[in-house]
């Protein structure tokens, strides 16, 4: 599969990972995430988005950046 687009999310963690389940913590930490308000650019892909999804509730997405 090629990567011919190069679109991109900005991902901002805005609520804790203490008390979540270890998949949801292991997916924050996959896309770069260690504190609150921290922000991380990634490439819109299906994985991405995948774990995007598992933690949307602690996460503030915009697209772009």
């Amino acid at each position: 599969m090629s990567m011919t687009t190069s679109a991109q999310l900005k991902v901002t963690l805005v609520k804790s990972l203490n008390g979540q389940l270890k998949n949801i913590q292991a997916c924050a930490r996959g896309l770069g995430l260690r504190r609150i308000r921290q922000s991380v650019v990634v490439p819109d892909t299906r994985e991405v988005r995948g774990m995007i999804r598992t933690a949307v509730h602690l996460l503030r997405i915009e697209k772009g950046a």
